[in-house]
């Protein structure tokens, strides 16, 4: 598989204190990674790096074989690479098909005039971009909330609803920052076997952070381990199981997940 994404020697410095020290990370296509760590560790700072929120205070970003490092946010997101936050970023008040309209329209093909005077070309490609949210909400399988306020919705579905929104903007890579954070036993399987299928149906790329380790171990085929800005360890779940650092400092217990 060809490599979509690569960090070479990533840092970040906030005030003299760094955040993140040479981080480096190669993402090949259709694979699901992990990033895995304590608080602390720079995971998120990681993630913001990699999606525009934070520019590099060292390193490179490639992105299709293209430096993008320092690339603004909305730049990043045309070009192919969508995230979703640790805290819920939906729209409450609107509705499920609403939010993931917002997505389906990242791209779209009409100008100002065209909205304003409800043109042919501004309905063909608003019918399409509905099509393509409404697409979204079932394959996340939360279709039956489509005309529901996103605020209503059970948090599992929430959660769901916020990759929906992004599928809907064509991704090659998704960033998930603690997707399962909050779900119970359930709501994580679920959430699970959705990114699962997610992948396979539209060959996507996934890297998230999360602290439950029976989703980790589960879902990714490849995992990167921080502990105090630094990658200290990274494999496949068989070998970061049996890493001795990694059991030691963050897995304890949970390995058997």
């Amino acid at each position: 598989m060809s490599v979509l994404l690569e960090a070479r020697n990533c840092g970040k410095s906030f005030k003299g204190l760094q955040a993140v020290k040479d981080f480096s990370a190669r993402i090949e296509e259709g694979k699901i990674y992990g990033l895995i760590g304590t608080n602390g560790a720079g995971k998120t700072t990681v993630i913001n790096m990699l999606s525009g929120v934070l520019t590099p205070t060292s390193g490179t970003i490639l992105y299709e074989g293209r430096d993008i490092t320092g690339w603004k946010p909305d730049r990043v997101a045309k070009a192919g690479i969508l995230r979703t936050y640790q805290n819920l970023r939906l729209f409450g008040k609107m509705t499920a098909a609403e939010n993931t309209l917002i997505g389906a329209q990242m791209h779209r093909q009409y100008g100002f005039l065209d909205g304003l005077l409800h043109t042919k070309r501004f309905a063909e490609n608003e019918k399409r971009y509905h099509e393509k949210a409404m697409k979204m909400l079932e394959e996340m399988e939360i279709s039956a909330y489509a005309d529901s306020r996103a605020d209503s919705l059970p948090y599992g579905s929430q959660r769901r609803l916020e990759i929906a929104r992004i599928l809907a903007a064509d991704p090659k890579l998704i960033l998930l920052d603690e997707p399962a954070a909050g779900m119970n036993p359930q709501e994580s399987a679920d959430l699970v076997r959705a990114i699962r299928h997610a992948r396979e149906e539209f060959n996507l790329t996934v890297l998230l952070i999360e602290h439950d380790m029976k989703v980790i171990m589960n879902l990714c085929e490849y995992i990167y381990v921080m502990a105090s800005g630094e990658v200290i360890a990274s494999g496949t779940p068989e070998e970061i199981r049996s890493d001795p650092k990694v059991i030691a400092a963050y897995l304890g217990r949970q390995t058997n997940a």
